[in-house]
């Protein structure tokens, strides 16, 4: 893929995953004898995503030895605010003027999903193109809301959802690209008024709609590129995934 700006990943590994029954941290619970998170570092290169940055909090010296010998910079989140604290943090680090955005606990995605993202981002002039995907359950995710022309105007978070747009089963995979320069303008704006009193990086896609700005979207082929991974059997899952794609 030939691009014309520079990108910079940034991944989101701050989180401790308490519900994944273990004092290690999430993003270094193995899937098929690599820890999450490296999954997510292979895949950026796979998409020629060669400037890598990880936001890291819990056991970051552990999470710092596995992903800086992949050539990832790491980042401190000393407070989990939320993701859009999360990415605030890494802002003197970005390098490129476009921003991905990934979740260090969602190792299924794959480079040609990134690169379509990438590739779409660059051929709307987006300020922001959303990677989504359709779940016959989408019970956990945040949902896509659109205009009648299938455009993003903003995600809602489920705990913020009314009833019907909780039954929309088109949700938000955290994955992004962003122009630099209006992703930090706008998380400097960011208010935290929601249920969890966090810093959303979900309300960055509003702002910019609002402002008339192009917000694009992608919906993934295969939603389980997408999956997070929160708990034992969720990883369990994944390896069966895996396995089944060879």
């Amino acid at each position: 893929m030939t691009t014309t700006t520079q990108t910079t990943a940034v991944i989101l590994a701050a989180g401790k995953g308490t519900r994944m029954g273990s004092d290690l941290a999430k993003v270094l619970h193995p899937l098929q004898g690599k820890p999450l998170v490296q999954h997510v570092i292979g895949h950026c290169h796979h998409a020629a995503i060669d400037d890598v940055v990880c936001v890291v909090g819990h056991q970051r010296q552990a999470v710092a030895a596995v992903v800086q010998p992949l050539g990832a910079r790491c980042v401190v989140q000393d407070q989990q605010l939320g993701t859009g604290h999360a990415v605030l943090v890494s802002e003197e680090s970005v390098r490129g003027d476009t921003v991905v955005v990934l979740c260090g606990d969602a190792p299924l995605i794959d480079g040609a999903l990134l690169r379509r993202l990438l590739e779409q981002h660059q051929q709307r002039k987006a300020s922001a193109t959303a990677v989504a995907a359709h779940m016959p359950d989408p019970s956990g995710y945040g949902r896509m809301i659109t205009d009648a022309q299938g455009n993003l105007q903003h995600i809602v978070e489920q705990r913020d959802a009314t009833p019907e747009q909780a039954a929309i089963t088109l949700i938000n995979s955290g994955i992004f690209a962003f122009r630099r320069d209006r992703l930090f303008a706008l998380l400097h704006e960011l208010r935290p008024e929601n249920a969890q009193g966090e810093y959303y990086l979900t309300d960055i896609p509003k702002m910019l709609a609002a402002a008339g700005e192009t917000v694009a979207m992608i919906v993934a082929d295969d939603p389980t590129c997408v999956l997070g991974i929160n708990t034992p059997q969720q990883l369990r899952e994944a390896e069966a995934i895996l396995a089944a794609r060879g």
